[in-house]
């Protein structure tokens, strides 16, 4: 029972980990970024542009969902008495902004149904906004270190927080078209574009075909080479279930074999006496094994219980807290399906019967007159 509830959990964690954090980091970075390769900083885009007939053969790529242009300028927001460093990455109205409204928590995305509204709207984060001392609805400055120095005045239109302190310390997110005015772009260029794959399994291959079709100046990187620190660490984790998983395997196949072998013990004489009545090895092994089966099945039976009903419980009231500042997510995730439990059950049910196969030969070696003797 508690075997199959810790594997039950450790395998939900470990999926709901995973997927939470793989979530936070391809929807703001996307599964796929292409950029201009050059020498500058890498928070300072360098404009390209990619021919209409062209961008249309990279959506057509096999496992390409769908790409959205973006922009990045470093700047300084004055605010409050108080400066603060950031980027400024800007979108435009194709982006899908799906994945922003998830992270929000106050205000509404950047609307781009009128074109000059939307450029003094502005993404700012939980973690900027709180040490600037601002709110939703707020106006300032932020200044542009260029020859000449420029300034913009924004809105903050919705407040984000995406966990990621990299990333939260780090980007606010307007309109593109700012950025294109302050460094004198055509509207046609962008900084670069993040594709979204319709696979995350598959990225690295997507990406292989990506840079095939991309001219020479230009790059594509995946977010899994691009945060390789975060993706190393989720593999970790997947090591560190696996053992679990054997350890438990084998705490169950234990308690099984030493219930078995008690079982045939206190069983030796009724042994005896079905083997002098004619029955033979294997028919008295089926009984044992009959019976183990059993125990088993109990045993899943409960820890199915238990296991999927602690996942139930953090799934809805998400009970057990998390150090955002650590683990990237601010409560314990969980993520298992119907199929994950059905493997689990019968891998278990059948590895414990298979341990089980060699404490049942005890049987072969009692003989019908010891055993009637034994007691």
């Amino acid at each position: 029972m508690l075997g199959i509830s810790v594997m039950i959990l450790a395998i939900a964690v470990l999926k709901g980990f995973k997927g939470s954090i793989i979530e936070k980091e391809r929807g703001f970075n996307g599964d796929i970024t292409v950029y201009k390769h050059n020498l500058n900083s890498a928070y300072e885009s360098s404009p390209f542009r990619i021919r209409p007939d062209s961008l249309l053969l990279l959506q057509k790529i096999d496992g390409v969902e769908r790409l959205n242009a973006f922009a990045t300028k470093p700047g300084i927001i004055n605010a409050e008495d108080e400066i603060e460093g950031v980027v400024l990455k800007g979108i435009d109205s194709t982006y899908n902004q799906a994945h922003l409204r998830k992270i929000l928590v106050e205000g509404n995305v950047i609307n781009f149904t009128d074109s000059i509204p939307a450029q003094q709207q502005i993404l700012i984060s939980s973690y900027t906004a709180n040490r600037l001392k601002l709110k939703l609805g707020d106006d300032f400055l932020m200044y542009f270190v260029q020859e000449p120095l420029r300034k913009r005045k924004f809105k903050i239109v919705g407040i984000y927080n995406l966990g990621v302190e990299e990333i939260d310390k780090t980007y606010v997110i307007g309109d593109i078209s700012i950025i294109r005015r302050l460094n004198n772009w055509t509207n046609d260029e962008v900084g670069g574009y993040e594709i979204t794959t319709t696979s995350f399994e598959n990225v690295e291959d997507v990406n292989e075909k990506v840079l095939d079709m991309l001219p020479i100046q230009l790059l594509s990187v995946s977010v899994v080479s691009q945060f390789p620190e975060i993706f190393d660490w989720l593999a970790l984790l997947d090591i560190n279930s696996q053992i679990i998983l054997i350890l438990m395997i084998l705490v169950a196949s234990i308690n099984m074999i030493s219930a078995l072998i008690i079982l045939i013990l206190e069983r030796t004489n009724m042994i005896g006496i079905l083997k002098a009545l004619g029955l033979t090895n294997f028919s008295i092994r089926k009984v044992f094994l009959y019976n183990a089966l059993r125990l088993i099945g109990f045993g899943l039976l409960l820890g199915n219980i238990l296991g999927i009903g602690l996942c139930v419980v953090q799934f809805y009231t998400h009970l057990f807290k998390l150090d955002e500042k650590d683990y990237y997510i601010s409560y314990v995730p969980i993520n298992i399906s119907i199929q994950d439990i059905i493997w689990l059950n019968v891998g278990t049910a059948l590895l414990c019967l298979l341990a089980l196969l060699v404490p049942s030969g005890l049987v072969s070696r009692i003989t019908p007159i010891k055993a009637i003797r034994f007691k």
